[in-house]
C-alpha cells in the first residue's frame, strides 16, 4: 500500500483534559559542538509545512524530547501526547533539499532539533526516531531513503498514511505513547496522521525556525536542568522516565486559515559535509603534509576524557566503549599486523584523531615502527562481515574499521568508523568497509562499496585516499606480520 492523502478542513472544539506525559530520557544534556554539526536547518529547501503540528487519528500530537536519544540528539523516538503540552511538537515537511532530490518524496523534520523521521529496521528497538538528516550521524550525509516518505499535496492541511521509502508496505503507526512500524492496513487510523498547518502553542516560531539550532540548544540545557532538578537522570546514565502530568487547554482552528509555509530555491550542493569537519580536515592534512610527529601521539587506547580533533571536543569513554567493541566471535586471517602502503611508510592511527566516538579517525601513513598505532586485524568472517571472499581490515588499537564514504571531501573519505558502519556500533555489514581478500600478504584495497571504480592508495597529504582503480603496482598493499 503507497501513501495516501486526504485534503481535509479540519475544527476541533475547544477542550481541557489531564493527562500524565510519558518522557523518557537517556541524556541529561547534549554534546552542543557535536549537536550544531550534525543537525543544521536547510535553509535552501523548500517546506510544505513549517512548524506543523502532527497529528494523530485521536486528536494527540507526535513530538521529540530532545533528550531522549544521545548526546548528538539522534535516535530519538518518536512520542505521542497531548497537543501544546511540549516543545517538540513542531515538524516541517520538506519536498526538495540538500537532503531530498526525489520528486514526490517528503522529509519529515522535527522544527525543534531539525533531525528527519528516519526508519531503520537494523534496529531492535525504535526503528522510528529522528536522526541526522542525510542517514550520517555526524550531518555529512547527503539522502538517505529511510528518511522518505511518499508525498504529493499543496493543501492547507493533510491526512496520510506514512510509508518509509525502503520500507514498501510498512506504515508508521501508533501504539499507545509511541509512533512504531507495522504493515499497512486500509482503514487503520492508527496508521494516519495529519498535519495541521497549525504552529504548536509551545516551541519555536515560524520566525525563530531559522535559527532552530540555538533553539534547541536553548531548549537542551532548560530541559537538563528540569532532569537534574528532579534526580532522575545524570550524564551517561542509563535512560530515566520522567512523568509530568499537565492541564492544557487545545484550540484548534480551521487549518485553512493556519496555513505557514515557505519556498525557497533548492541547492543543487552535491555534499552536505558540514563546516567543523571539513576545517578540521584541512588541520590534519596540513599536519600530514608535514610529517606525523608520532612522540606525541598515543600508543594505548585513551580511557579518560581527552581532547579530540572533531566534533565533541573530548573523548565520551562510554560513547566509545558502545561504538567499537571487539568481535571475540571473528575470524581473523592475521591478528595486529602491520599494513604496507606501497611508498613504504605503514598506515598509522591517531585514536585522538576523530570524533567523540573515536569515529572518522584519518588513515595517516608514518615510517613504519612497529608502534600500537600501526596495527591491524584482518576479519574474514564475524558480527559485521558475512560476505566470503572479504575481509575487514580493523584497528587492533580502537577496534573501529577502516572505512571509504566517497560523499567525504576528497582527501577525508577513508577514516575509521564503528564496524556495521552505524555511529553508535549498532550496525551489521556494510560493504563501504569490505575489501575482497583470500590468502597471501598483499591486496588490492578495492572497497566492496565502491564497485571497482575505486581503490585506495597513498596520497601525496600523507593519509590513505581514494583514486580511479588501475590494477597498477601503486594501488598494491602489503601485509607485515
Amino acid at each position: 500500500m503507497l501513501l495516501k492523502y486526504y485534503s481535509l478542513p479540519l475544527a476541533y472544539a475547544s477542550l481541557s483534559l489531564a493527562v500524565p506525559l510519558i518522557r523518557t530520557r537517556a541524556v541529561s544534556e547534549l554534546n552542543q559542538d557535536a549537536f550544531k554539526e550534525a543537525h543544521k536547518r536547510d535553509d535552501s529547501a523548500t517546506r510544505a509545512f513549517t512548524n506543523s503540528q502532527l497529528q494523530t487519528s485521536d486528536g494527540r500530537c507526535v513530538f521529540i524530547d530532545i533528550l531522549s536519544g544521545d548526546f548528538r540528539a539522534n535516535l530519538l523516538p518518536l512520542q505521542v501526547g497531548a497537543c501544546g503540552s511540549t516543545d517538540g511538537e513542531g515538524w516541517d515537511v520538506i519536498t526538495k533539499g540538500i537532503h531530498n532530490d526525489q520528486a514526490g518524496q517528503a522529509l519529515v523534520v522535527s522544527s525543534l532539533s531539525n533531525g528527519c523521521v528516519s526508519f531503520d529496521p537494523r534496529r531492535t528497538a525504535d526503528q522510528v526516531h529522528v536522526f541526522s538528516c542525510g542517514g550520517r550521524a555526524d550531518g555529512g550525509g547527503q539522502v538517505s531513503n529511510s528518511q522518505l516518505f511518499a508525498f504529493n499535496s499543496t493543501s492547507k492541511s493533510v491526512t496520510l498514511s506514512l510509508v518509509p521509502d525502503n520500507q514498501a508496505g510498512s506504515c508508521l503507526t501508533v501504539n499507545g505513547d509511541r509512533v512504531q512500524i507495522a504493515n499497512c492496513q486500509d482503514g487503520n487510523k492508527n496508521q494516519q496522521f495529519t498535519f495541521t498547518g497549525t504552529s504548536p502553542s509551545k516551541g519555536a516560531s515560524s520566525s525563530s525556525a531559522s535559527s532552530s539550532s540555538s533553539t534547541a540548544a536553548s531548549s537542551a540545557t532548560t530541559a537538563a536542568e528540569d532532569v537534574k532538578a528532579t534526580g532522575d537522570a545524570t550524564p551517561c546514565a542509563a535512560a530515566s522516565t520522567v512523568t509530568e502530568t499537565a492541564t492544557v487547554t487545545v484550540t484548534v482552528t480551521d487549518s485553512k486559515a493556519a496555513e505557514s509555509t515557505t519556498s525557497a530555491a533548492a541547492s543543487t550542493t552535491s555534499a552536505a559535509a558540514s563546516t567543523t569537519s571539513a576545517a578540521a580536515s584541512a588541520a590534519a592534512s596540513t599536519a600530514a603534509a608535514e610529517g606525523i610527529n608520532t612522540a606525541n601521539i598515543p600508543t594505548a587506547n585513551p580511557t579518560s576524557a581527552v581532547p579530540v580533533s572533531r566534533a565533541g571536543g573530548t573523548l565520551v569513554p562510554t560513547a566509545v566503549a558502545e561504538s567499537h567493541q571487539f568481535d571475540n566471535t571473528a575470524k581473523r586471517a592475521f591478528t595486529k599486523a602491520s599494513i604496507k602502503a606501497p611508498d613504504g611508510r605503514c598506515l598509522f592511527i591517531d585514536p585522538t584523531a576523530g570524533d567523540f566516538r573515536e569515529n572518522l579517525i584519518p588513515v595517516q601513513l608514518a615510517e613504519c615502527s612497529g608502534s600500537p598505532n600501526e596495527q591491524f586485524d584482518l576479519i574474514t568472517a564475524g558480527k559485521h562481515n558475512n560476505q566470503p571472499g572479504n575481509t575487514l581490515i580493523v584497528s587492533s588499537l580502537t577496534n573501529g574499521c577502516i572505512s571509504f564514504d566517497p560523499r567525504r571531501p576528497a582527501d577525508d573519505q577513508v577514516t575509521v568508523f564503528s564496524c556495521g558502519g552505524r555511529a553508535d556500533g549498532e550496525g551489521q555489514t556494510d560493504s563501504a568497509q569490505l575489501v575482497p581478500f583470500t590468502r597471501g600478504n598483499t591486496f588490492v584495497w578495492a572497497p566492496v562499496g565502491a564497485r571497482n571504480e575505486s581503490c585506495l592508495v597513498a596520497g601525496g597529504n600523507g593519509r590513505v585516499v581514494g583514486a580511479n582503480c588501475d590494477n597498477s603496482a601503486d594501488q598494491v598493499f602489503t601485509i607485515v606480520q
